[in-house]
């Protein structure tokens, strides 16, 4: 995202929040099993500021979507929200730590309503999350039509947006 996109997104009244995982090996590395449950994800450190924390609590109690930008940041607010530390009706807590979370289709989403993402290579974890966020014959129509038209995949690759 230029800074000149952030502009036009805050312009629309768009809040960006940011937050941090320090990527692994684990986010690039193809999958080997045929038995996506045994895959393990090697972990990886996050971090969350109370201001971010409270920005998305906020937004969630008031119906707003919480699109973001990128399967690690799906990762980090979905681990967020498993493992709050607050007893109180948010949705997640601010803190930093390690995780291992690997998403894949199935699993129910809690904090994430829609994802900006790249076009992932085969047999990754980051494939295997997006086909969790939206119908996996959905996800593989769009990576045919990807293909067909020549989109480039990867981190500094083309984008779809979710929703």
């Amino acid at each position: 995202f230029t800074p000149k996109l952030i502009k036009n997104i805050r312009n629309l009244g768009v809040e960006l929040v940011f937050t941090t995982l320090h990527v692994g090996w684990d986010s690039f590395r193809p999958m080997k099993s045929e038995d996506v449950k045994s895959h393990h994800m090697h972990s990886e450190h996050w971090e969350m500021s109370k201001e971010a924390a409270t920005s998305i609590n906020k937004a969630k109690a008031s119906k707003q979507r919480i699109i973001s930008v990128g399967t690690t940041t799906v990762r980090l607010l979905e681990y967020a929200a498993l493992h709050k530390q607050q007893s109180d009706d948010s949705y997640i807590s601010a803190g930093s730590g390690q995780t291992d979370l690997f998403i894949y289709p199935g699993y129910e989403f809690k904090i994430v309503d829609g994802l900006i993402t790249n076009f992932h290579l085969p047999q990754s974890t980051l494939l295997m999350l997006t086909s969790a966020f939206a119908d996996k014959n959905l996800i593989m129509h769009a990576y045919e039509l990807a293909k067909k038209e020549n989109y480039r995949f990867y981190s500094f690759g083309d984008a779809m947006i979710i929703v």
